[in-house]
């Protein structure tokens, strides 16, 4: 039996966030349609779908932290520069 390298425990995690994300997605859309029903049926069930969002954007997190681990590898500057932090920091007090 041979052993994983790292890229194949990524290629897996991978694989596991974009078949997670297709599952979370898939009862997100169903829970919409169900909820669309009623406002008590979103009462109802407004807390899981919010937990279903989380599940997606924790999937972005995990998506972008290997993809900076695999950059960090590649020797690719993964640094934000002034310019984006002032971009980021417009986005951020445009929604306040």
């Amino acid at each position: 039996m041979s052993e994983k390298t790292s890229k194949d425990f990524i290629n897996d995690a991978i694989s596991n966030i974009v078949d997670d994300r297709a599952a979370t997605k898939s009862l997100l859309m169903g829970l919409m349609a169900y909820m669309k029903i009623s406002e008590d049926r979103h009462k109802e069930v407004g807390l899981i779908a919010a937990k279903y969002l989380e599940t997606l954007q924790r999937s972005n997190e995990q998506l972008v932290k290997i993809t900076a681990l695999m950059q960090k590898k590649e020797g690719i500057n993964t640094g934000i520069t002034d310019k984006d932090k002032e971009e980021l920091f417009d986005l951020i007090t445009k929604e306040e």
